[in-house]
């Protein structure tokens, strides 16, 4: 991957990641408001699950930014890259996890079926993005078994040469 590549990245997660800040500081509040008729209970399910989702957003733009930054360095192949791309699993999960509740949620209301059918969806094709991921890591580990592999073979053959 280029040095242009990851600055770009880079810049684009961290503008997420404020413009994620301020969702949570400007908008959360202002939706709490907008939410004064309702019940006390589904103003504290909607907001929560605002602010978890949007906090999922933000540890996957971290540990995104981990993973460039060890993409940088050259160390993208080693065990510890596992543990930024579990985190970025894991996320994408709670984030599947939260949109089905929000479904369920909105769905004795007066929401109309099909909105809360999106909305399910969206959760669906989150579970498959954390799929996708899972193959991802898979492909990774191939990727370090053979690059260790390689260092075995190399040195195997420095000891060979005369």
């Amino acid at each position: 991957m280029g040095k242009t590549t990851i600055v770009i990245l880079r810049v684009v997660i961290a503008v997420a990641l404020l413009g994620s800040l301020a969702v949570q500081v400007l908008i959360v509040p202002l939706l709490w408001l907008d939410l004064a008729n309702e019940e006390l209970w589904g103003r504290i399910a909607l907001v929560s699950i605002v602010v978890l989702g949007v906090g999922t957003l933000q540890v996957f733009g971290v540990c995104v930014w981990m993973l460039l930054t060890k993409v940088r360095r050259g160390s993208i192949f080693s065990e510890s890259s596992f543990r930024y791309v579990n985190v970025i699993i894991g996320a994408i999960l709670v984030a599947a996890l939260l949109t089905w509740v929000l479904a369920a949620l909105l769905a004795p209301g007066s929401m109309a079926p099909g909105v809360v059918a999106l909305i399910g969806g969206a959760g669906v094709v989150l579970a498959g993005m954390a799929l996708l991921v899972v193959v991802m890591k898979a492909l990774l580990r191939q990727a370090i078994d053979r690059e260790v592999e390689a260092r075995a073979l190399r040195a195997e053959l420095d000891d060979e040469v005369i």
